[in-house]
């Protein structure tokens, strides 16, 4: 199967362009991403150095690995992969989020190649990365298969491919709207629409379906009590992540 020409929703991305200044202040609109990223870190950098057999303790454990951010918003996980000594590409459909991103990688002494593209555009391009990272993004997208597609089309063989969402339940839409959007005002009322959680079970369709392996998924959860988030092998009623393989 062949990428559609474009997944891109264009009201999830006005939705994002219109908070875009807001990426690097961990108490504005982004706050619960600042939250979840030491964790979302500690799933994403662990999958990485097992499929890779990467050493973490030292200095630059990707280097020689080219991993795109798709959907990288400011550049919270870009960064990271950066500094980590990874080659990284990241990629947004929200035009403002370019130059906030561009602008705090250059401050943080940091190289990163930020594009305004969409994985479509890529694929179609014939880019090839090691790892793509797909973090909270598939809620957004016109078309989810279609942009699954389009991130296996841009994996090497042997490449690794990690998405996070959100589930679609009435836990999820009693945290992550009622209680993010409209109790904790943590984002702005409109920010997620239930009707396009997916399940894990339905991901994991997708993503055989659009040409991947799944091997991993995990939950992310929130302990309201420590005021943190910690990974879970059996918790995945809201926030979850999923690793698959591309057949080498």
């Amino acid at each position: 199967m062949q990428a559609t020409q474009t997944t891109v929703d264009p009201a999830e991305v006005a939705k994002f362009e219109a908070m875009a200044a807001e990426w690097w202040d961990p108490k504005g609109k982004f706050k619960p991403l600042h939250m979840l990223n030491p964790c979302r870190l500690d799933y994403i950098t662990s999958q990485i150095a097992a499929e890779f057999n990467r050493d973490l303790n030292v200095a630059l454990p990707f280097e020689g690995l080219r991993i795109l951010d798709i959907g990288c918003g400011g550049g919270l996980l870009s960064e990271p992969m950066a500094r980590l000594g990874a080659t990284v590409v990241g990629a947004d459909a929200a035009e403002r989020n370019i130059p906030v991103a561009q602008v705090h990688a250059e401050q943080s002494g940091l190289t990163i190649d930020y594009r305004h593209t969409t994985a479509e555009a890529m694929a179609a391009d014939g880019e090839q990365f090691d790892v793509v990272l797909n973090m909270e993004v598939v809620e957004h997208v016109a078309d989810p298969l279609s942009f699954l597609t389009a991130c296996q089309e841009l994996l090497k063989a042997g490449g690794l491919h990690l998405c996070s969402t959100i589930n679609r339940n009435p836990k999820s839409f009693a945290m992550a709207i009622v209680g993010a959007e409209f109790v904790m005002r943590w984002l702005p009322k409109g920010t997620h629409e239930w009707n396009k959680f997916i399940t894990p079970e339905e991901l994991f369709a997708l993503i055989e379906q659009a040409g991947l392996e799944p091997v991993d998924r995990k939950g992310f959860v929130f302990n309201p009590i420590t005021w943190g988030w910690s990974i879970s092998a059996r918790d995945l009623s809201v926030n979850y992540v999923t690793s698959s393989l591309k057949s080498a």
